[in-house]
């Protein structure tokens, strides 16, 4: 078995069901189901005896540890995190709780498991620790992509948070000799994503015939990388990975915040014309820049495949073809996320 937390996300009930799609061996999926955890994401694996959830916070240690006592995985990966700049800016003491304080309680109840496993499951355990190239900070537009050993300048309050994580990720494997692995990706796109980030929220917006903000002059540049890309490349690190290093894990594909839109358009124009034949282009709309908007992401991604042999398998063209038909043909998973309190906060977000 393997522990997941934050598997109910985005990025984590991905990679869960990606994992249960592709072997036997079972799932402890560890969620505290906050606004970014939706169960509607695994609802195919109901009754799936492969998969064993259960509601709680990385930061509760006791859990944690009845947990590892009882199902006894042979490795945990982190997905649980804080993830969106913009909320972390408006509010910065839950990243701090979740990625910081949280990881910590995390690593400590894993070691503590870690510490008494029988010597070889000791030697074949991993902590597979998920994180961001935004540690990094923002790169200017003639410089090299990030590399594994890229100095850390982390630039808002959910990427410091991040830095931090892992941070405390490394000192446990040198201090302790935690059998660590850690993964940092660029911008993830694709299925089940919670429609505050750029490319779902476009794409609801596209179909609901409002805005389509973006910030400043939208030519901050990411590199985007496909999901299900993202879910292979951390099996992979978590078979073969070297203990205590690093790999950067990214789509080749460097794009503006502007291109990636238009390039959504042109494919709701495609499969989901507009009733007055006009371009979704129209519906672009520019908006006040955040805070201390880093300018360009990008990682080289060359090190994971010379020693792991991973490659992402999708452009991004045909990644994001994938994720807007998938969004056409869930409207009622769309639906469910995008009331209440997820109003009020794009509201807040973009009303100006």
């Amino acid at each position: 078995m393997i522990l997941t937390t934050g598997g109910a996300g985005f990025i984590g009930s991905n990679f869960v069901l990606d994992w249960l799609a592709g072997c036997d061996e079972p799932v402890l999926n560890l969620d505290k189901l906050s606004y970014a955890g939706n169960l509607h994401n695994l609802a195919s694996l109901g009754g799936d005896p492969r998969h064993v959830f259960v509601q709680g916070d990385i930061g509760d240690a006791a859990l944690v540890r009845r947990l590892l006592d009882a199902h006894r995985p042979r490795a945990v990966l982190n997905f649980a995190a804080e993830s969106h700049v913009d909320r972390s800016i408006h509010g910065p003491q839950d990243f701090i709780q979740t990625n910081i304080v949280g990881t910590f309680h995390l690593l400590e109840a894993v070691r503590a498991y870690w510490s008494g496993l029988a010597p070889a499951e000791k030697a074949a355990f991993r902590f597979l620790h998920v994180s961001t190239d935004e540690v990094y900070g923002s790169l200017g537009l003639d410089e090299p992509a990030f590399s594994e050993t890229s100095r850390y300048e982390p630039n808002s309050p959910y990427s410091a948070s991040k830095a931090a994580s892992d941070h405390l990720v490394r000192a446990w494997h040198h201090t302790y000799g935690l059998p660590v692995l850690t993964t940092n990706c660029s911008n993830n796109y694709g299925p089940w994503h919670f429609p505050e980030k750029l490319i779902p929220l476009c794409i609801h917006n596209a179909l609901a015939g409002k805005p389509l903000p973006l910030y400043g002059d939208g030519r901050q540049r990411r590199d985007w990388l496909y999901v299900g890309d993202h879910c292979a490349a951390i099996r992979r690190v978590l078979e073969a990975g070297r203990l205590g290093e690093v790999y950067n894990v990214g789509g080749c594909n460097e794009k503006t915040n502007l291109e990636v839109v238009t390039t959504l358009c042109d494919i709701l124009d495609a499969l989901r014309p507009r009733p007055d034949g006009r371009s979704y282009r129209t519906q672009i709309a520019f908006v006040a820049d955040r805070p201390g908007h880093d300018r360009r992401y990008a990682v080289d991604a060359g090190k994971i495949g010379r020693e792991l042999g991973w490659r992402p398998a999708e452009t991004f063209e045909s990644g994001l073809r994938k994720t807007v038909r998938w969004y056409l043909d869930h409207p009622d998973w769309v639906e469910n996320v995008t009331s209440g309190a997820y109003r009020e906060w794009v509201g807040k977000q973009y009303g100006a």
